[in-house]
């Protein structure tokens, strides 16, 4: 089964390193997250990823190009300029690195992309979350749900410790980031049927994913949600990309699922 990443986007709100590269190619333990997405998919046997491309995208397509390279020992004779590759540490990933436009909306950069998945279903998330989601689950509970479309309800937690107070406002209890206020949100980690692409009809170029189209999978009953209550984190602002690192860094990862 194929996973389609969005990778496109600005990253406008994480520009203190958006600049330099896109934000999928922002490193955790200097290894960019859009690895760590792929090494969750990877986890549970999903190696065939499709990566929609836009903002420097030369800057996803140099890493993979030289991901082999990146990830073996060598030796070069700068005399001759001949390369000996001693052992690889390379993962067993198939990348397909899509041009989907500089400023494409998410629709149009998903519908850009059916030449390559073919009449089959398929994967999509975007290239900014991570979670301890078990992706097995989600793809069963999506085939037993019979929709065309299924995505990942999260409840991310709050910016701000939450308390409660008595009437001499006294606290009674004091809880630090609790989880939000019982809103469920879209964490991403969708899984899709191939009839899909009727809902992207026409020009997508200037339409949100999350906007039309998927509201008229749910006024056609055709969208389920997957409950998941574990870790989940989107790395929106470099207050998220911090905590991240240094969640790596302290061995407490949660999404870090393989060995």
């Amino acid at each position: 089964m194929k996973v389609v990443i969005f990778a496109g986007g600005m990253g406008t709100r994480i520009s203190e390193e958006s600049h330099l590269k896109p934000k999928p190619m922002i490193e955790i333990g200097e290894k960019p997250i859009l690895w760590h997405i792929m090494k969750m998919y990877s986890h549970y046997g999903f190696n065939d990823f499709i990566i929609c491309l836009g903002y420097k995208g030369y800057k996803i397509k140099e890493y993979f190009l030289n991901y082999f390279l990146y990830n073996s020992d060598v030796t070069i004779d700068l005399a001759t300029n001949d390369v000996e590759i001693h052992k690889s540490f390379a993962d067993d990933f198939k990348v397909t690195l899509v041009e989907t436009g500089l400023n494409t909306k998410t629709a149009g950069r998903l519908k850009q992309v059916e030449k390559y998945i073919g009449n089959e279903p398929f994967m999509l998330t975007y290239g900014d979350g991570v979670s301890d989601i078990n992706l097995g689950k989600l793809l069963e509970y999506h085939n037993n749900s019979g929709k065309i479309a299924t995505v990942t309800a999260v409840q991310p937690e709050g910016k701000f410790g939450g308390m409660e107070m008595n009437e001499s406002d006294e606290v009674t209890v004091f809880k630090e980031k609790p989880k939000g206020d019982g809103t469920w949100i879209n964490g991403g980690f969708f899984v899709l049927e191939p009839s899909v692409f009727k809902y992207l009809d026409g020009d997508m170029d200037d339409v949100m994913w999350e906007d039309s189209p998927l509201e008229r999978l749910a006024k056609d009953n055709e969208l389920s949600a997957y409950k998941h209550i574990g870790y989940w984190r989107c790395m929106d602002a470099l207050r998220d990309k911090n905590d991240l690192e240094n969640a790596w860094n302290t061995h407490n990862a949660p999404w870090k699922l393989w060995k």
